[in-house]
């Protein structure tokens, strides 16, 4: 549990010193930032993608020096169909509305963009998802690790996209506080390495597109994109269920 509060403390010690920069950096500046942001976060989400589909081929003990992917059809089908799905149900509409009413309310300029981007940046990938279990386990180093690196994203994020980033912290708290709950009820067994590669190779593709929405002006849906994560969890347990039910096929 400890490394999930410092995990949260560190977005938003992080995003109260972005603030601070905000107001401090001229509008030009703000904008060749956007840009140098987002190629960032492009290469954060493609070698994440990589990691999680690219292996070395083990001849034996020995790693043969081959490189195989694997999950290309899964991502591509994960994507196509959870977007379906997140359009069907409007979620970017939806959250914009709901976010524009924050915006009125509070003249909170900016927070949806703000929220909903540190948020898929802060929670899709496994560091979040091990870090929470090990947490739970007794071992916070994971996400003391993710909190320096959240805390650096977020006052790079809060001083170029507001004051939404602060707010994702509490969504990172929830979202983590599952995976401490899992690993300390011993339940962490349920998310097994193929799952976590499979959830994170998709979850690295959303990241990527939000980079492009840094650089773009015609911006991707991202939000509407977010239901695309659990097409290879329902698929996993699926292929288990079937060889349960036919185990002379598997």
């Amino acid at each position: 549990m400890l490394g999930n509060l410092v995990n949260f403390a560190s977005i938003v010690v992080g995003s109260v010193l972005g603030l601070v920069f905000k107001k401090a950096i001229k509008e030009e500046h703000k904008n060749a930032l956007h840009k140098a942001l987002g190629i960032a976060v492009i290469i954060i989400g493609l070698n994440g993608v990589i990691t999680n589909m690219i292996t070395l081929v083990k001849n034996g003990d020995a790693f043969s020096g081959t490189l195989s992917s694997s999950g290309e059809l899964l991502l591509i089908a994960s994507l196509v169909i959870g977007t379906f799905i997140g359009s069907l149900l409007k979620i970017e509409e939806r959250f914009n509305g709901l976010a524009g009413k924050v915006e009125q309310k509070f003249k909170m300029t900016g927070f949806a963009q703000g929220f909903v981007y540190s948020t898929i940046l802060y929670c899709v990938g496994s560091m979040a998802i091990l870090g929470g279990i090990q947490d739970g386990l007794g071992n916070p180093s994971i996400l003391y690790t993710k909190a320096i690196l959240d805390g650096i994203n977020a006052v790079l994020l809060t001083s170029t996209m507001g004051i939404g980033v602060i707010f994702s912290s509490i969504v990172v708290f929830v979202y983590q506080l599952i995976f401490v709950l899992l690993g300390r009820f011993g339940l962490d067994n349920i998310l097994t390495g193929e799952l976590m590669s499979q959830f994170s190779f998709v979850g690295y593709a959303i990241i990527m597109a939000i980079g492009l929405n840094f650089i773009l002006h015609e911006k991707i849906k991202t939000a509407n994109m977010l239901p695309s994560m659990f097409v290879p969890v329902i698929w996993h347990y699926l292929v288990m269920l079937f060889y349960v039910i036919f185990p002379a096929l598997a």
